[in-house]
């Protein structure tokens, strides 16, 4: 990761407009045909959550505007992204962790297991610095049409939140909320990058 200089990015305009902001923070909604996942969570005996956080770092790092971010008053590029899951610990509450993205499923699930067990029983967050982290939060257990983030003026990072899929016929459905900031992207970045994960998520 290293600071750069915004007025030798592409991000330079918004980051005169939006840097400053009161509220930069953009929410995108989306409904997902998740039916893939479903598929190969219940054949290969492998996490829903896992799976849709693979799709999300596969998706992100198709679009090079993921791997720059506000942080403070610098725009901060980086060179590698993960993913947050949050994680019920044994103490029956949450804490936070990211997980490297790997191209490699095989890996990142690897990784998955074993960084979200070990959270789960020490109750400490597992954060990566170095790594530009996309936020996740699942509320499996819940009906969610969708969510809109909190913004703490704090953290910058992009944000998704689902809920339950909901089965019919012939699909699984699944409603998402995805929070960026203007800084770090555009509608269409956001917009393609949904387009991204659905593509990943169908070809699975």
């Amino acid at each position: 990761m290293k600071e750069v200089n915004p007025n030798e990015t592409t991000r330079a305009y918004a980051y005169e407009f939006w840097l400053k902001a009161p509220m930069p923070m953009v929410t995108f909604f989306k409904t997902l045909d998740v039916s893939r996942l479903v598929k190969a969570s219940k054949r290969q005996g492998l996490k829903f959550n896992m799976l849709m956080c693979w799709c999300v770092g596969k998706a992100a790092s198709c679009v090079k505007e993921f791997y720059m971010l506000p942080v403070g008053d610098k725009l901060i590029q980086y060179d590698t992204i993960a993913v947050n899951t949050i994680v019920a610990n044994k103490n029956g509450e949450v804490s936070s962790c990211d997980i490297p993205f790997s191209d490699d499923l095989a890996t990142f699930n690897a990784d998955y297991l074993r960084l979200t067990a070990g959270v789960a029983e020490s109750c400490e967050n597992h954060d990566l610095a170095d790594s530009m982290v996309i936020g996740t939060s699942a509320l499996a257990q819940f009906d969610i049409d969708g969510a809109v983030g909190m913004y703490s003026g704090i953290f910058n990072n992009p944000f998704m939140i689902w809920g339950r899929y909901r089965k019919s016929w012939f699909k699984t459905m699944l409603k998402v909320s995805f929070q960026f900031h203007h800084t770090q992207m555009d509608g269409a970045h956001a917009a393609h990058f949904l387009d991204m994960l659905q593509k990943e998520i169908r070809s699975l």
